[in-house]
């Protein structure tokens, strides 16, 4: 059987003017055009090829010797060439470029950049890309706690946090009490892993843990005293919302934070503000 959105070795049963056809096996009825210019010098019936098969402009299937940046259930980062009416299109190293259409973009792109996508199969038998990746992305990460993590985020959601490919491979999550705001899709981001979940997927975080984290949030926060004037217009008892808003922190990390530069002097705390000495 040949598969489309795959990289298969298949047997050549003829040879004509404008390419061979390439089956599985003599006589079989399920066969595939390979054009002339991508046929291997010398090459003839009943010799064996390692083609991509995909599909050409005119929804035929057609194979390839040129190799894919990705295949069918795969995750990649491709560029995007050019966004059309109908979507985007990715260079996926294949003569006939990759549609990401904007019902699979989780948010609009634009020529020149790149973008993480899954290669899937459409309602129309085409092979399509696809900004949500969740359900391709792999649960048997050889991480484990504390372990340092490169991934991209994918999806970011209020009530859960940022969903994020690590490796671009796996399924990690940075909850919603240690993201904070502090990003968006398509960002790549450095972390550390703080659980492994049962189901294999992990658990993330941006921050330092706290004992070490304090220190730069410290520096952060007189950072944005100095852009306030030296003035912050609440003090450390303000609601956590007003906190995650304005400084992205959560009210933990800002009283810890404030408390450091008390301590050393930097600061006054009155009833309604922070003052910078």
């Amino acid at each position: 059987m040949i598969l489309l959105g795959k990289k298969q070795e298949l047997r050549i049963i003829k040879k004509v003017d404008f390419g061979v056809y390439l089956a599985e096996k003599e006589g079989d009825a399920d066969k595939v055009l390979l054009p002339g210019k991508q046929v291997p010098e010398g090459a003839g019936p009943g010799d064996s090829l390692e083609v991509f098969v995909y599909k050409d402009s005119k929804d035929r299937l057609i194979s390839t010797t040129r190799e894919p940046k990705v295949e069918l259930g795969g995750i990649a980062v491709l560029r995007v060439t050019e966004v059309t009416k109908i979507g985007a299109f990715l260079d996926w190293g294949l003569e006939k470029e990759l549609l990401l259409p904007f019902r699979e973009q989780t948010r609009r792109v634009s020529a020149g950049e790149e973008v993480l996508i899954a290669l899937y199969v459409d309602k129309s038998s085409r092979l399509c890309a696809t900004m949500n990746v969740y359900k391709y992305l792999e649960t048997d990460a050889p991480y484990k706690a504390e372990d340092r993590v490169t991934g991209t985020i994918y999806e970011i959601s209020r009530e859960f946090g940022a969903f994020v490919a690590v490796d671009n491979r796996y399924s990690a999550l940075i909850p919603k009490k240690e993201f904070h705001g502090n990003g968006k899709i398509g960002d790549r981001v450095e972390a550390r892993v703080t659980a492994v979940k049962e189901d294999g997927k992990l658990d993330l975080s941006i921050r330092e843990k706290a004992y070490i984290q304090m220190d730069e949030d410290a520096e952060y926060v007189l950072k944005v005293l100095d852009e306030y004037d030296g003035v912050l217009p609440f003090n450390d008892r303000v609601s956590p919302e007003i906190i995650e808003r304005e400084l992205h922190l959560s009210k933990n990390a800002f009283k810890r934070a404030v408390g450091r530069l008390l301590k050393e002097g930097k600061i006054e705390i009155t009833e309604k503000r922070i003052l910078r000495k």
